[in-house]
């Protein structure tokens, strides 16, 4: 399992109403196969959002979600309230203990 992280910076004065159509994205996103969960957490210093996704692959995740008919429904719903374009990063399994 892979974790994506999106930093989502928002436009200012937008932050309530990207909050309310983030709670009713994540339907959208945790529908999609090979898909664990989904949350975003604010940055406490800024107008800049974390968006975390568990997935199977990266390859579940840029070459099933993204390219499906899910993801442009994720898009109207979320993308809108962006100022920049997401920055997206994967993170493998952790390091054994």
């Amino acid at each position: 399992m892979i974790l994506e992280h999106a930093w989502l910076t928002i436009t200012e004065g937008r932050e309530a109403e990207f909050e309310t159509a983030m709670a009713q994205a994540f339907a959208i996103i945790e529908s999609a196969p090979g898909c664990h969960g989904a949350e975003v957490r604010r940055v406490v210093e800024s107008l800049n959002y974390v968006l975390i996704v568990k997935w199977d692959s990266v390859e579940v995740h840029m070459e099933g979600f993204r390219t499906s008919p899910l993801f442009e429904e994720w898009r109207a719903a979320t993308h809108h309230f962006y100022s920049e374009k997401p920055y997206v990063i994967h993170y493998s399994e952790p390091i054994a203990r």
